[in-house]
């Protein structure tokens, strides 16, 4: 059973259709890489597997459960969590508070969240645990307008990784950051465990190719390219994307 399988995703606004037939099967454990141009259509296929768009044909199934109908906040319940390209963290607050608020879709709390926060033990101790896993627990009671930006990469990070998803899509988590952040998120990426499968979109491909085990290169919408590193970078239709050749 594949973690996640895509079949014959379409999307157009007006008649711009910017995913065209998409498929894509991710194994559970992979560590799959989605590459491409700018406009290829990268953000919008994450967009429509966890439902914050709805296509207008095509399947996502979730392993084996098909998920198109299931509303985006239900999906973080099957185990579907992600980060963003643009960060969309709460300024004032602190990094615990942070990651406790993307915890309470998943908890009774959900519609009340600044009620005894305080008090709320398991989520103190959930959100705690998230950001040890990516070092920042002695930062937890620090405002977030206090950190860096590879900091906040590393909180939206955990934020991800305290819903304990089994599909963890990554929007760019290198974008913005300097040479040492880099290899910072590298390391965390490394540490989660293979129960957890990720797919993740990026531009820096020095370290995208060094995470990756499949690649697949998105080009207007459409899959042009789909293999292992090996085969995709020496692909010529790669070279003719990125390259113009």
């Amino acid at each position: 059973m594949r973690a996640l399988e895509v079949s014959g995703l379409q999307k157009a606004f007006g008649g711009l259709h910017v995913t065209r037939e998409v498929n894509l099967s991710v194994d559970p454990g992979e560590r799959r890489l989605i590459i491409g141009p700018n406009g290829a259509g990268k953000t919008t296929l994450f967009n429509l597997i966890t439902g914050e768009l709805r296509p207008d044909a095509g399947s996502i199934c979730l392993f084996g459960q098909e998920i198109v109908r299931v509303p985006s906040r239900r999906r973080a319940h099957l185990g579907l969590a992600r980060t963003y390209q643009i960060i969309t963290l709460f300024q004032n607050e602190t990094l615990l508070h942070n990651v406790m608020l993307s915890l309470l879709g998943l908890s009774g709390l959900r519609w009340n969240p600044f009620r005894r926060f305080a008090r709320q033990a398991g989520l103190i101790e959930a959100g705690r645990a998230a950001l040890s896993r990516v070092g920042l627990l002695d930062m937890a009671d620090r405002p977030l307008s206090d950190t860096s930006y590879g900091e906040r990469r590393r909180v939206e990070i955990a934020m991800g990784l305290a819903q304990n998803p089994k599909v963890l899509l990554l929007d760019e988590p290198f974008a913005g950051l300097s040479l040492e952040e880099r290899r910072d998120v590298q390391g965390l990426l490394a540490s989660i465990p293979r129960d957890v499968t990720i797919v993740m979109i990026e531009h820096d491909m020095d370290v995208a190719l060094e995470f990756a085990e499949r690649i697949t290169v998105l080009h207007f919408g459409e899959v042009m390219v789909e293999g292992s590193r090996a085969e995709v970078v020496a692909h010529p239709k790669t070279r003719e994307i990125y390259l113009g050749e």
